[in-house]
């Protein structure tokens, strides 16, 4: 069964940097090497949605996805690590962003399904 991650980031409030985020992440601009660090981590889908400047990615994972082994593959990994630098050039981290991480994990706090169990 797969697993969900919805994850959130800011890109700095930059419209010519925001643009050319964009272009990095059009359909087939992706550098080949970070989609194959995405997929062998056992990402099985990738989706990012922008919205003014905030960013919202909605990953699919195996059920044996390892977020810690992935973070370590990627630090060993200098084109990945050459990304990440390039992409700091138009993220910036929330607010309440633990020291070191970008993306933040969003908590779930509703499903439709079963979201009216136990209504009287």
């Amino acid at each position: 069964m797969a697993k969900r991650q919805i994850l959130i980031c800011d890109l700095k409030n930059d419209p010519a940097l925001i643009e050319r985020y964009k272009e990095y992440h059009a359909a087939g601009n992706a550098w080949p090497e970070i989609t194959e660090s995405i997929t062998s981590a056992g990402i099985t889908g990738m989706e990012i949605f922008l919205a003014g400047n905030r960013l919202v990615m909605i990953m699919t994972t195996t059920d044996d996805f390892d977020s810690a082994a992935k973070a370590a593959a990627d630090a060993a990994n200098p084109k990945v690590r050459e990304w990440e630098t390039l992409m700091d050039t138009f993220q910036q981290r929330l607010p309440f962003a633990p020291n070191g991480e970008k993306w933040v994990r969003a908590e779930q706090i509703f499903d439709l399904t079963g979201a009216n169990a136990g209504a009287v």
